[in-house]
């Protein structure tokens, strides 16, 4: 049973729940691309706060990469999930490539997201980082992990759907949570939409230019 029409739906009815930080100083939106700028266009819409693109990208299991082992983000964090690399029998040359891959990828949206502009100062500003869901966490904690080395005065994570277990282990990380369901069995965030096509980096580039 899906829970949200597409992205835009999600985005909208998240807005509501962070109403709080409409017309605010010091906000920043940063969305998680590519799913989570048309969640974040529309919280940054309806709040009328400034959004920009944080980049992260997860490193996937070598033939399944939808399974994450861990991710990379901004700043050359680097998390990765030790006990299922060695559950996975997974080796350091795979490691390697895969991480070299994702590094690729992440220059790649720099220069097409953000013409490779760094991240304006967060020093004192309550960042609200937004995706489309939550399923094993790994790209939101290196996204944490990364922001938190940048010192912002405050961190909301927000979502419109996440694994219950997975949301419990950052909720410790940031200040405040919102998130709108975290339903049980969690197979994927993709279940929960009845719309989720991929976001193209197009949509990406055109919503960031449109945004407040």
């Amino acid at each position: 049973m899906s829970l949200f029409r597409d992205r835009t739906d999600a985005g909208q009815r998240l807005a509501e729940q962070l109403i709080m930080y409409k017309d605010k100083k010091d906000i920043l939106v940063l969305a998680l691309p590519r799913g989570g700028v048309p969640v974040a266009f529309e919280i940054a819409n309806k709040l009328h706060l400034p959004m920009t693109v944080f980049l992260v990208r997860k490193l996937g299991v070598p033939g399944n990469e939808e399974f994450a082992i861990g991710a990379i983000a901004e700043e050359d964090i680097c998390i990765l999930n030790q006990y299922l690399v060695q559950q996975l029998n997974i080796s350091r040359e795979q490691i390697q490539h895969v991480l070299q891959k994702e590094k690729q990828e992440l220059e790649r949206r720099l220069y097409r997201y953000r013409q490779g502009e760094k991240l304006p100062s967060l020093k004192n500003k309550t960042v609200i980082i937004v995706d489309d869901g939550i399923a094993t966490g790994s790209t939101f904690n290196a996204a944490i992990q990364s922001l938190k080395t940048l010192k912002p005065k405050k961190i909301v994570l927000a979502t419109p759907v996440a694994s219950l277990d997975s949301l419990q282990n950052l909720s410790s990380q940031v200040e405040e949570v919102i998130c709108l369901a975290t339903p049980e069995p969690f197979y994927g965030v993709a279940q929960w939409y009845k719309n989720f096509n991929q976001t193209s980096d197009e949509e990406v580039i055109q919503l960031l230019q449109k945004s407040f």
